[in-house]
Protein backbone atom coordinates (compact mmCIF):
# COMPACT_ATOMS: atom_id res chain seq x y z
CA UNK A 1 0.00 0.00 0.00
CA UNK A 2 2.56 2.21 0.61
CA UNK A 3 4.40 2.14 -2.39
CA UNK A 4 1.27 2.82 -4.26
CA UNK A 5 0.81 5.97 -2.41
CA UNK A 6 4.26 7.04 -3.20
CA UNK A 7 3.70 5.70 -7.16
CA UNK A 8 1.06 7.91 -7.13
CA UNK A 9 2.78 11.01 -5.54
CA UNK A 10 5.47 10.31 -8.33
CA UNK A 11 3.22 10.45 -10.90
CA UNK A 12 1.66 13.34 -9.76
CA UNK A 13 4.38 15.10 -9.97
CA UNK A 14 5.70 13.83 -13.06
CA UNK A 15 2.49 14.89 -14.61
CA UNK A 16 2.56 18.66 -13.50
CA UNK A 17 6.30 19.20 -13.85
CA UNK A 18 5.58 20.09 -17.64
CA UNK A 19 2.97 22.10 -17.12
CA UNK A 20 4.45 24.13 -14.13
CA UNK A 21 7.79 24.33 -16.13
CA UNK A 22 5.63 26.06 -18.73
CA UNK A 23 4.04 28.19 -16.76
CA UNK A 24 7.33 29.56 -15.03
CA UNK A 25 8.92 29.78 -18.32
CA UNK A 26 5.58 32.01 -19.82
CA UNK A 27 5.66 34.27 -16.37
CA UNK A 28 9.45 35.30 -17.78
CA UNK A 29 8.57 35.36 -20.85
CA UNK A 30 5.80 37.75 -19.99
CA UNK A 31 7.92 40.29 -17.43
CA UNK A 32 10.22 40.64 -20.04
CA UNK A 33 7.95 41.99 -22.82
CA UNK A 34 6.34 43.72 -20.38
CA UNK A 35 10.00 46.05 -19.58
CA UNK A 36 10.51 45.72 -23.25
CA UNK A 37 6.63 47.44 -23.70
CA UNK A 38 7.74 50.19 -21.06
CA UNK A 39 10.89 51.20 -23.03
CA UNK A 40 9.22 51.09 -26.41
CA UNK A 41 6.76 53.48 -24.92
CA UNK A 42 9.46 56.02 -23.08
CA UNK A 43 11.29 55.89 -26.58
CA UNK A 44 7.49 56.83 -28.56
CA UNK A 45 6.90 59.56 -25.41
CA UNK A 46 10.64 60.82 -26.53
CA UNK A 47 10.57 60.83 -30.61
CA UNK A 48 6.96 62.41 -30.33
CA UNK A 49 8.38 65.61 -28.16
CA UNK A 50 11.62 65.49 -30.69
CA UNK A 51 8.82 66.10 -33.66
CA UNK A 52 7.21 68.73 -31.42
CA UNK A 53 10.31 70.82 -30.70
CA UNK A 54 11.13 69.99 -34.65
CA UNK A 55 7.97 71.45 -36.23
CA UNK A 56 8.94 74.97 -34.82
CA UNK A 57 9.91 77.89 -36.10
CA UNK A 58 13.22 78.23 -34.29
CA UNK A 59 14.42 74.70 -35.03
CA UNK A 60 13.41 74.88 -38.83
CA UNK A 61 16.15 78.42 -39.07
CA UNK A 62 18.55 76.43 -37.01
CA UNK A 63 18.70 73.25 -39.45
CA UNK A 64 18.40 75.41 -42.59
CA UNK A 65 21.39 77.35 -41.29
CA UNK A 66 23.25 73.75 -40.63
CA UNK A 67 22.55 73.03 -44.65
CA UNK A 68 24.09 76.72 -45.54
CA UNK A 69 21.28 78.22 -45.88
CA UNK A 70 21.32 81.84 -45.52
CA UNK A 71 18.63 84.57 -45.44
CA UNK A 72 18.20 87.23 -48.06
CA UNK A 73 21.01 89.89 -47.98
CA UNK A 74 22.92 87.41 -45.98
CA UNK A 75 26.42 86.35 -46.97
CA UNK A 76 27.75 82.88 -45.93
CA UNK A 77 31.68 82.76 -44.39
CA UNK A 78 33.15 79.24 -44.33
CA UNK A 79 35.86 79.56 -41.72
CA UNK A 80 38.34 76.11 -41.99
CA UNK A 81 40.88 75.48 -39.51
CA UNK A 82 39.16 75.95 -36.49
CA UNK A 83 38.60 72.57 -34.84
CA UNK A 84 42.31 72.24 -35.35
CA UNK A 85 42.85 75.87 -33.45
CA UNK A 86 40.72 74.68 -30.66
CA UNK A 87 42.43 71.40 -30.01
CA UNK A 88 45.88 72.74 -30.49
CA UNK A 89 48.02 73.25 -26.65
CA UNK A 90 49.50 76.48 -28.17
CA UNK A 91 46.74 78.83 -29.82
CA UNK A 92 47.59 82.32 -32.08
CA UNK A 93 47.10 85.22 -29.75
CA UNK A 94 47.27 89.08 -31.07
CA UNK A 95 48.75 91.87 -29.03
CA UNK A 96 46.63 94.60 -27.50
CA UNK A 97 47.90 96.55 -30.50
CA UNK A 98 46.83 94.54 -33.17
CA UNK A 99 50.36 92.86 -33.94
Amino acid sequence: MRWVGLGAIVLVGLLYARPLQSYVGTKHELTKRTADVQALKAEKRELQHRLAQSSTGEALVEQARRLGYVRPGEHLYIVKGVSAWVHSKTRATIDKGGK
